[in-house]
């Protein structure tokens, strides 16, 4: 005989919230929200502005993360019975201080599987529209390939690169604009 927890019932309204773009050398962060079980989706961007200076060593990026977390409650209509449950990303910490904040239940996981999926593509899409071909996107960790990218046009480019970085001055800058990436 199988013993079921009651904890597998409390929580029959979830809503997952994970995030994709976070270590890429270009844009911004895409945010997405999975509503369950009625499987209601959304995502929203942070721009990459947030992501330049002096946005980025303000940290903008989790101001507008705060306010995506308000447009996700605004959106799904979360009630007191609806537990969050947030990627632990750096970049979503103010999102679950937000919603905390608020009187909701929060959990801090690791997001796998549809969710994850999702974001993902939203982001692959995000690049695809500022002209990233979609097979400089195969592999998950691009790095290089958005490198190369913007090292082909690096004078148009950069405007779209998270510059905030200290990398970005460091190293990686100098090696778009004065090196033929290989």
């Amino acid at each position: 005989m199988q013993v079921m927890g009651l904890d597998r019932f409390l929580f029959r309204k979830e809503i997952l919230i994970d995030d994709s773009g976070w270590g890429d050398l270009i844009l911004g962060v895409v945010i997405g929200a999975l509503k369950l079980p009625d499987r209601r989706y959304m995502e929203r961007r942070i721009p990459v502005s947030s992501f330049q200076s002096p946005s980025f060593e303000n940290k903008q990026y989790l101001d507008d993360a705060a306010k995506i977390a308000e447009e996700i409650v605004e959106v799904m209509r979360p009630d007191r019975e609806t537990q969050f449950k947030v990627c632990s990303g750096y970049v979503l910490s103010s999102i679950r201080k937000h919603l905390r904040d608020r009187g909701f239940s929060v959990k801090k996981v690791e997001i796998t599987g549809e969710l994850q999926d999702m974001v993902e593509r939203g982001y692959i899409r995000w690049c695809v529209e500022v002209g990233v071909s979609p097979e400089r996107l195969e592999d998950k960790r691009r790095f290089w390939a958005l490198l190369e990218w913007v090292a082909e046009k690096p004078k148009i480019r950069e405007e779209l690169v998270k510059t905030g970085w200290k990398s970005w001055h460091r190293k990686w800058r100098e090696k778009a604009f004065k090196t033929k990436l290989q």
